[in-house]
């Protein structure tokens, strides 16, 4: 006897909340996912609209060179035509045979062509076209790295926001510690009542600092999730050690002729300057002659119509013509000769701008690179200062064991180590971001640049959560006092 399969049975409550559960911890992580520096510039390429509209643009530029060039190519064209006429005839001595009055039906078609022989004008429009081409290209580029460089702001400023939220809490955790040893040493009388309301005032001092910290971060990842397009972005951390790297070639000038050789906004500069002169070329040539091949084929056809019955009217014409047609302006009321002045005081203008700008990138260049060359040195200095502090914190917590020391110390101590901390990791985001903005200054920012950012990131996929509560280092915990009598 064959067994009949068993019905399914639906999954239990346990069961269903598993699967649940289950669900929900995939979906977050692949929410906490972090994302590389590269990665978020590539997806804000497909939503950031400025660069989608600079896009747009190229595409313009391309299609008005290619209007240019129409002034170059021949015009064929081709037109039709019929009409029916009604005559009536009136005449003081009639004539035999012939009608008072007929009807007379024309069809005509005609194909003509002109082609451009010497047009000066046309030929110059054509080539400001190309240079037209060229000034989106440059600004095309100049968008692509100014992309690049509005999504690195918003990465570092997210990274440093999550810093400060992360040294908040750390430091709210060591005052709570020191502000609970202060309260106990008070109630067995081994600490006075100054010190608990220090520790609390410093502990409510670092509440509302880690209020404006939370705050300040939200803001940060609003602005980075308008540019990715995607809402809860959470960028990869700069690995721990971090070695910054060098900058490369270590001249100034070095990168100042690096960014007139390559800057899009000098390249626009230039252009400008070209088509400012070809502007004014295309004005002298309102003095010269044009000349032009014209042909054209006629077929006129009268179907029916006569002004005598005898004589029928019905007949076809076909004509053909080719001629070259010359055009020499003599006078047109000195609007040529004022146009020219027009455009020579423009071209004047183009060369002032270009010079502007020659020297507005060699001032960005030179300012990028110090402000690097200053952040580095900063960063070894806070470096050295993160160290002293710490060693300050270990000597006062040891001197407050002792009674040498008063809790404010260790509190001021503690302080220090932490506004370090974050005064050395802002450093270090402001290096890196330093060097691509040096890098844009001088036109080559590419995204080589952005890898060499991510090889400086940690390696795990997920990254800790901004508001999750670090671990206090044992340099940052409070150390618990013996029995002393406080000395003020």
């Amino acid at each position: 006897m064959t067994k009949l399969p068993r019905p399914l049975q639906a999954p239990s409550a346990h069961a269903l909340r598993a699967i649940s559960l289950g669900v929900l911890l995939a979906w977050a992580g692949a929410q906490t996912q972090a994302q590389t520096l590269s990665e978020l510039v590539a997806q804000a390429r497909g939503y950031d609209a400025s660069w989608q509209a600079q896009q747009a643009d190229a595409r313009a530029a391309a299609s008005r060179a290619d209007q240019a060039l129409s002034g170059l190519l021949p015009n064929v064209g081709l037109s039709a035509g019929a009409n029916r006429t009604h005559v009536d005839i009136h005449t003081s001595v009639p004539v035999p045979g012939m009608t008072s009055s007929f009807n007379s039906t024309q069809q005509n078609v005609q194909l003509s062509a002109q082609q451009p022989l010497y047009r000066p004008a046309n030929k110059i429009a054509y080539e400001q076209g190309q240079r037209g081409v060229d000034v989106a290209q440059a600004q095309l580029d100049a968008a692509a790295q100014n992309l690049i460089l509005r999504v690195s702001q918003a990465y570092f400023d997210v990274l440093a926001a999550q810093d400060s939220v992360q040294v908040a809490q750390s430091q709210k955790q060591a005052i709570s510690t020191q502000l609970e040893m202060a309260k106990r040493n008070f109630e067995v009388g081994t600490a006075t009542i100054t010190d608990s309301r220090e520790a609390q005032s410093r502990f409510d001092l670092v509440t509302a600092q880690e209020i404006a910290a939370q705050n300040d971060l939200q803001v940060k990842r609003v602005a980075l999730d308008q540019l990715v397009g995607r809402v809860g972005i959470q960028p990869t951390p700069l690995a721990a050690p971090l070695t910054l790297p060098k900058v490369t070639p270590d001249n100034m000038q070095d990168w100042v002729d690096k960014a007139l050789a390559a800057q899009p906004q000098l390249r626009q500069a230039q252009l400008a300057l070209d088509i400012a002169r070809l502007d004014t070329q295309k004005a002298e040539a309102g003095h010269k002659p044009t000349v032009d091949l014209q042909a054209g084929y006629v077929v006129n056809r009268y179907p029916n119509g006569s002004m005598t019955p005898s004589i029928p009217l019905s007949y076809r014409t076909n004509a053909a013509q080719i001629g070259v047609v010359m055009n020499m302006p003599l006078f047109a009321g000195f609007a040529v000769q004022n146009r020219i002045r027009e455009t020579v005081a423009l071209e004047e203008k183009a060369r002032a701008q270009l010079d502007d700008a020659r020297r507005n990138v060699e001032q960005a260049t030179r300012t990028a690179f110090l402000g690097v060359q200053s952040g580095q040195a900063q960063v070894k200095a806070l470096e050295a200062a993160l160290a002293s502090s710490q060693s300050a914190l270990e000597a006062n917590k040891m001197g407050y064991e002792v009674g040498v020391r008063i809790n404010i110390d260790v509190l001021n101590a503690q302080s220090q180590v932490y506004q370090t901390e974050r005064d050395l990791a802002n450093a270090r985001y402001q290096v890196l971001l330093g060097q691509l903005k040096l890098r844009q200054s001088a036109g080559v920012l590419s995204d080589d640049d952005l890898r060499m950012i991510d090889a400086l990131t940690r390696t795990p996929d997920i990254a800790p959560a901004a508001t999750a509560r670090p671990a206090v280092t044992s340099s940052m915990a409070a150390a618990k006092p013996a029995a002393r009598t406080p000395k003020r």
